[in-house]
C-alpha cells in the first residue's frame, strides 16, 4: 500500500509540474518540490533543483527563468533561443518529431550551435547530467515519452572514393532527393538537374522554380518560417564533420521540413549526400567560391527542355540546338 501510495504521489507531482509547464505565468520558475519522471527516468528533487541552478548560471539570460526562450539577452539574439516548453529539438540523432537523447543533450551543449548565440558551454560532469533533466522538464512531452532510439551513423563506404562520393552526391542531391525542388537552393545547371532527375527518377523535371538558386522559407513547428541553410553560405548548426551531416541527413532535423532520411535513401548514397554538402560548406569564405558558384548558375546561358517528340524541334533531344546554320 505504501508503496501503491508513493507511485501515485510521484505521477500526481510529474502531471502538475507538467500542467504547470503549460499554463504557470511567464517569468516563472518550475516548482520542484517532489522527483519527477522525465524519459522513463525517475529524478530525485534535490537533482532537479542543483540542475535549477546550474540552469540559472549558463542558461537563464538566453532561454529565460521559464524556458520560453524569452531571456534578457533575447530581444537582440537571431535566431532567437529555444523555448524549450515545447519540447522540440531540431538536431537529434533520433528521427525528427522524436525526443532526443542525453548524449544529443551533452554534444549540444558541450558543442554549441555553430552560426548561433548557442556556445559551447564547459558544464563540469557532475553538473551536466542534472542540468540536462532540469531542461526536461520544462516541457510535458517528457511526462510521457521516451528519447527515440538514436541512427547509428554506419562506417562510410566512399572513405577510399571521396571524388567518386562528390559526384554521385551531387546527382542524389539534384536528382534523386530533390533537395533543391521546394528547400535548398541548387548548385547545378537547369540541364545538369534535368539529366539527374531523369537517370534517377525517370521523371522529365521540365519546369524550375524562378529562385531556383536561393533557399526557400519553409512553415516550421517552432511558430515561425525557416530558412534552410545555403550551404554555400549558411553554418551548419550542428557541425560540418562528415559524421555531423550523415547524422543530419539521416535523422532529419526536428520540427522542420526538411525528413528523415534514413531507410529512405541507401546508405550509399546518404554518404555521397554528406560529402557533396561538406564540399559545398567547404567553399564559404574561400576566395569568394561559394559567390563565384552562385553567380555562374545566375548567368547561365537559356536553357529549355528536350523537345517530348525527340528533337524535332531542331535539339539533339537534351536541349541543345543542333538545327541548321
Amino acid at each position: 500500500m505504501a508503496a501503491r501510495f508513493i507511485a501515485v504521489s510521484l505521477l500526481v507531482a510529474a502531471l502538475a509540474a507538467g500542467s504547470a509547464c503549460k499554463t504557470r505565468p511567464t517569468g516563472t520558475p518550475l516548482p520542484i518540490t517532489l522527483p519527477m519522471t522525465l524519459g522513463g527516468r525517475t529524478i530525485s528533487s534535490e537533482n532537479l533543483r542543483h540542475g535549477g541552478e546550474v540552469y540559472t548560471h549558463y542558461c537563464r539570460p538566453c532561454h529565460g527563468t521559464d524556458g520560453s526562450g524569452s531571456g534578457a539577452s533575447a530581444p537582440g539574439l537571431r535566431p532567437p533561443p529555444r523555448d524549450l516548453r515545447r519540447g522540440i529539438y531540431k538536431f537529434g540523432s533520433v528521427p525528427a518529431g522524436q525526443l532526443p537523447t542525453d548524449d544529443d543533450f551533452v554534444r549540444i551543449i558541450k558543442g554549441g550551435l555553430h552560426g548561433t548565440a548557442m556556445l559551447a558551454w564547459d558544464v563540469p560532469a557532475a553538473e551536466l547530467d542534472d542540468l540536462i533533466q532540469y531542461t526536461k522538464a520544462f516541457s510535458p512531452r517528457w511526462l510521457t515519452e521516451k528519447a527515440g532510439e538514436p541512427i547509428a551513423v554506419t562506417p562510410d563506404p566512399w572513405a577510399a572514393a571521396p571524388d567518386g562520393a562528390l559526384v554521385r552526391g551531387k546527382l542524389v542531391y539534384h536528382g534523386l532527393a530533390q533537395c533543391a525542388v521546394a528547400c535548398h537552393p541548387a548548385y547545378a545547371t537547369k540541364g545538369e538537374i534535368y539529366t539527374a532527375t531523369k537517370e534517377l527518377t525517370h521523371i522529365e523535371l521540365r519546369a524550375f522554380r524562378d529562385d531556383l538558386y536561393a533557399p526557400v522559407a519553409k512553415d516550421s513547428d517552432f511558430g515561425f518560417r525557416i530558412l534552410p541553410p545555403d550551404f554555400t553560405f549558411t553554418p551548419l548548426r550542428a557541425g560540418e564533420t562528415l559524421p555531423d551531416i550523415y547524422r543530419s541527413v539521416a535523422a532529419g532535423i526536428g520540427g522542420t521540413a526538411m525528413p528523415t532520411w534514413k531507410n529512405v535513401l541507401p546508405e550509399s548514397d546518404l554518404w555521397a549526400l554528406a560529402h557533396y554538402v561538406a564540399s559545398l560548406a567547404a567553399l564559404r569564405g574561400v576566395n569568394e567560391a561559394g559567390d563565384q558558384l552562385h553567380e555562374q548558375l545566375i548567368n547561365q546561358p537559356p536553357w529549355s527542355p528536350p523537345s517530348l517528340d525527340g528533337g524535332a524541334d531542331g535539339s539533339d533531344g537534351a536541349g541543345n540546338d543542333v538545327g541548321p546554320r
